[in-house]
């Protein structure tokens, strides 16, 4: 995985494999809060119809996608924290290879 440290890459190389991996998993994070923002705003649409029957079953289908996805966006952030301070890392030995 890129956030061990377990990479025989120069700093270079690795750091640009780095890059564009947060890049694309920040780009996938807001694709995931953009998808909450509708789960949540079908929620309360729903909610305005609760005596309609099938709109119950809705707001359930709704929570559990609502749960997935704010528990997908969690393990996601977790490991792009993790991917950036490798980044930082990778940065810090190749600054300091530089000046050797």
């Amino acid at each position: 995985m890129l956030a061990d440290g377990d990479s025989s890459e120069p700093a270079d190389r690795l750091l640009a494999t780095i890059e564009h991996t947060l890049t694309d998993g920040y780009a996938h994070a807001l694709a995931l809060e953009g998808e909450r923002l509708r789960i949540e705003r079908e929620m309360g649409e729903a909610v305005t119809h609760l005596e309609e029957e099938d709109e119950v079953e809705a707001i359930t289908e709704l929570a559990a996608r609502l749960e997935t996805t704010d528990r997908d966006l969690v393990r996601l952030r977790t490991v792009l924290v993790a991917l950036r301070r490798r980044a930082d890392c990778v940065r810090g030995v190749g600054a300091t290879a530089a000046y050797r």
